[in-house]
Parts: C-alpha cells; structure tokens; sequence
C-alpha cells in the first residue's frame, strides 16, 4: 500500500508569511515544542483565544525564538494543522500496510478509524485537525481555508493526499474526478464527525458509524475505471 504521502514541510503551504524550517537539531527541538504547546493550549483556551506570547510562554521561548518560525498566529495554526495531517497520514499508512484493504468501502473504515483516533488522543486536535475544526475564524487568521497549501483548500489538499496514499484503491480513470470525489466524501465525513464530538468527548459511536455507511455509500458510485 506504499505511495507517495510527501510530508508537509516539502509539498505544503507556500504563504508568503511562512518563516524558515529548523535544521539544527536543537531550532527542531525547540520547533515541536512551540507545535505542543500549541496544541494543549487550544484544548485549555481554543483557538480564538489562542496568542503568541502564551505559546511562547508555555514552550518556555522567547517570543523572538518562535518569531524565528512562524510570521504569526496563522501560521503557527497552519504548522500544527500540517503536522497533524503528515502523523494522521503515517497511521493510516500503518494500517493500509497491515489490513491491505481492497475497496474503497474498506479504506474508508481506516480513514475515519484513525481520525476518530486522534481525536480522541492527539492534543489540540479538536480544535485544529487539520484546518480550523471551529465555526469561528479566530483573530489573527486571514485565510483558513487554505492553512495546509496556499493554492488549494484544506480538504483539497487532505483528497489528494489520500489519493496518492490509496494507490490502487482509487481505480477510477480520471484522477481530477478522484480527488473531486474525496472532497466531497471529506466534506460529508467532516461534516457527521462534528456532530459525532460535539455532545460526547469520544465520539457518539452511532454516528460515528453513520459517518463510515454514508461515505462508502458515496465513493461505491465514483465513476468506473477507463
């Protein structure tokens, strides 16, 4: 099941606010623990609430060190939701490798197996997966709908990574009506999901099945192979 899953910090977000990658080993050090506490400061205060100087503060840098990486609230955002989707993408990798599902129907079992996964676990991810899972667009933040890639919208971006991933899964003949096809499956999934979290911390399992019968439902109608 192995395909091309390029990480985000090679194939993602090319903003013009985008600061520099670390190299050193200590600057990526320092870099994932600006990205943790982050991320457990969005389960504490979400992400409206959400600034700089307390990210700082909690990854124990000076605001100048985290001005090094990230032109600003946006693009720290931008960071975790890019790092959220390159570790969801190893999981699912992981378990495409181990179940070799067959189908579409199959694959989609995984897809929202694991995302309901690190929803459960992964701190912050209730608040930034790998967009903005919030209906209100925090200040600071111009443009989130494309927090994973400047030139394609989040879940644009998540279908076509998906598409590499699956490989041969996805048979269809037209790969634009492929990844159409996952947008939309993503759109509905992100859809039921929010409703699925919104009264239980775990996921309501009901809906969470809901989520799984309506997705493979839509993607056993993509077009046929050419």
């Amino acid at each position: 099941m192995s395909a091309d899953i390029r990480s985000h910090e090679s194939a993602g977000r090319t903003a013009p606010s985008a600061r520099r990658r670390p190299v050193q080993q200590r600057s990526q050090e320092r870099y994932g623990r600006i990205l943790d506490a982050c991320a457990r400061l969005l389960d504490e205060v979400g992400a409206t609430a959400l600034t700089t100087k307390e990210v700082a503060q909690r990854a124990q840098v000076p605001i100048g060190t985290l001005y090094q990486f990230f032109a600003g609230k946006e693009d720290l955002l931008a960071a975790l939701a890019g790092r959220n989707l390159d570790r969801y993408l190893q999981r699912l990798d992981a378990r495409l490798t181990a179940e070799a599902p067959v189908d579409p129907a199959a694959f989609t079992d995984l897809a929202v197996e694991e995302f309901v996964a690190m929803k459960r676990t992964v701190p912050g991810f209730g608040q930034v997966d790998f967009g903005l899972a919030g209906p209100v667009v925090p200040t600071g933040v111009r443009d989130d709908l494309h927090l994973l890639d400047a030139g394609v919208d989040n879940n644009t971006a998540v279908a076509l990574r998906l598409q590499a991933l699956g490989g041969e899964v996805f048979r269809a003949g037209d790969p634009a009506t492929v990844t159409l096809t996952l947008r939309v499956a993503l759109e509905a999934a992100d859809a039921v999901l929010k409703l699925a979290f919104r009264g239980d911390p775990n996921g309501d399992p009901t809906l969470i099945a809901e989520c799984k019968r309506l997705v493979r439902g839509y993607l056993a109608h993509q077009p046929p192979a050419d």
